[in-house]
């Protein structure tokens, strides 16, 4: 463990992600009991909320924290919306930003520096009414992307209201400030759809061997997302198409040629199944589900899917891009797809060609991953300006991610070797998959967003998104022991500079911050790269 010399945070060791400037002060503060003074009363009790959290107590007349509204606060300069100045002197702290996000990331610096104060050598907390001594310093930061997420899957198996109002938290603490919910698969859809009742009355209840699955309704979809609007993150749902559908054609047997309902299904193979665009009922399922999840959802973003379509002609696929941009558009939102949308292959062939077969020669997916003609299409980026592509697989030809930039589109990164949180650390390791990489945590820290994709302009990079998928991870600690530590490195890799990197500090910086996690009972993973 990284001791913290006389109880007093040293700002090397605590602040995640590492911030652009860093101003040591002179003398602590005991930040022991606390007065919190903000511009509204909900900024105020998320104030209270992270500071009690991290062990100090709220009164009147205690030592104030002031978060005031200041279009000066940052690095100097900057106009990101995001920016803030946390100062803490031996009098008290302060908290200045342009907007609440600011405040909020202002504080949550201020929660890692108090919990670095707390934990010594054996991450003990100290006894009861010990001081929580602060250092004095100005910190002065500001994101480098502005969209910093984690994909989280909902559908292989549930986690509810409960669970993702931690994970919402989780998030935040890293200033994150999207949290994307892949809501339908093939073995479940997770959320009410008023129109088309049978997606959650006949598919909910579907997830892998069988476990128990469920679905958010419209009131617990509304309340998760005020919840995280409060705490500045926004949710992006996920209704894949046209692939990943069987939970709905399970529900909507119209949606298959003949007419019959799809078997539920509980294994975790992909690419089997599909919508078929010339049948009559394709079209008003996808704008009664669009529509609704649109209607629905608060923030910006609705995304379709798109990915791992592998029974499915480019042409039919480009039609299917097409429409459901159309849709969501027309319902006022911006699409997001994964980055088959741009007219990519799908890197893993050797999938393909079992899934299809002799078509795998012949449209879907032949021809190698650099073949763009051989699968979701070779023809000009089908995306529509402002639209955004998820970027996982990095063994395709980037031509058609260039094209797709060049035609307007933004790209959030989440490559599959660095970000996909589900996959193993080692070969060992009792959860996840392996299918991408072993993914360690110097893999999930060490990588710029901006230089995945060869050609591909940094303006074209809206921002990175960690991502989690369910397979193998039945419950909330099998949950945060994938996410723990490694989403703390890609939180580092979205808003951080690549200049202010380090690992040497990130390894010390995390060590400090485990301390918490055992304090907060969060299950993580004792990588020996760390020195815990």
């Amino acid at each position: 463990m990284t001791t913290v010399s006389s109880g007093a945070a040293v700002v090397a060791d605590a602040i995640i992600p590492v911030p652009v400037q860093v101003q040591p002060g002179e003398g602590v503060l005991d930040l022991r009991t606390v007065t919190v003074d903000a511009p509204d009363a909900v900024t105020a009790r998320l104030a209270a909320e992270l500071l009690t959290s991290a062990g100090a107590s709220v009164a009147d007349g205690a030592v104030p924290v002031t978060l005031t509204s200041d279009a000066a606060a940052g690095p100097e300069g900057s106009q990101n919306p995001e920016r803030y100045t946390l100062t803490v002197t031996t009098d008290g702290v302060s908290v200045a930003a342009p907007e609440r996000s600011g405040l909020l990331h202002g504080v949550r610096t201020l929660r890692q520096l108090v919990n670095a104060g707390r934990f010594g050598a054996d991450g003990d907390a100290g006894e009861p009414g010990a001081p929580l001594e602060v250092r004095a310093v100005v910190v002065r930061d500001e994101p480098r992307f502005g969209w910093r997420g984690l994909s989280f899957d909902v559908v292989r198996h549930w986690f509810g209201p409960a669970d993702l109002r931690a994970v919402v938290d989780l998030v935040g603490s890293y200033k994150m400030n999207r949290l994307h919910l892949h809501l339908s698969d093939d073995q479940g859809w997770r959320l009410e759809i008023p129109s088309r009742p049978a997606l959650t009355e006949k598919s909910s209840q579907g997830a892998v061997s069988g476990a128990t699955g469920g679905f958010l309704t419209a009131d617990e979809y509304r309340e998760l997302q005020e919840y995280a609007a409060e705490r500045e993150i926004v949710i992006v749902p996920e209704i894949d198409v046209p692939g990943h559908v069987n939970a709905a054609t399970h529900a909507y047997g119209e949606l298959t040629p003949s007419g019959e309902p799809t078997d539920s299904y509980d294994g975790i193979e992909v690419g089997f199944s599909k919508l078929h665009f010339d049948l009559p009922t394709t079209e008003p399922f996808l704008r009664d589900v669009f529509t609704d999840v649109a209607r629905m959802t608060l923030g910006p973003w609705v995304h379709f899917g798109g990915d791992e379509v592998l029974v499915m002609q480019p042409e039919e696929f480009g039609r299917f891009v097409v429409l459901c941009q159309q849709i969501i558009t027309g319902a006022g939102k911006t699409p997001v797809a994964w980055q088959e949308a741009a007219g990519s292959a799908h890197g893993d062939q050797a999938a393909v060609a079992a899934l299809a077969g002799a078509e795998a020669g012949s449209g879907v997916g032949g021809g190698g991953a650099a073949d763009d003609g051989a699968a979701h299409g070779a023809a000009p980026a089908l995306v529509e300006p402002g639209a955004v592509l998820q970027y996982w697989d990095t063994r395709p030809d980037p031509a058609p991610f260039v094209r797709a930039a060049q035609a307007g589109a933004k790209f959030v990164m989440s490559p599959a070797d660095k970000a996909y949180l589900d996959m193993k650390y080692t070969p060992e390791h009792p959860l996840g998959q392996q299918w991408a990489a072993f993914v360690e945590l110097h893999d999930s820290y060490d990588w710029d967003p901006a230089t995945l994709i060869e050609g591909l302009p940094e303006s074209a990079v809206e921002g990175v998104s960690a991502a989690v998928w369910t397979e193998t991870l039945l419950n909330r600690d099998h949950l945060f022991s994938m996410l723990l530590p490694r989403l703390a490195a890609v939180a580092e890799a979205a808003w951080s500079q690549p200049g202010a990197k380090d690992w040497e500090s990130f390894r010390g910086r995390i060590a400090v911050e485990a301390g918490a996690w055992r304090r907060d009972g969060a299950s993580y993973h004792p990588t020996p790269q760390i020195d815990w």
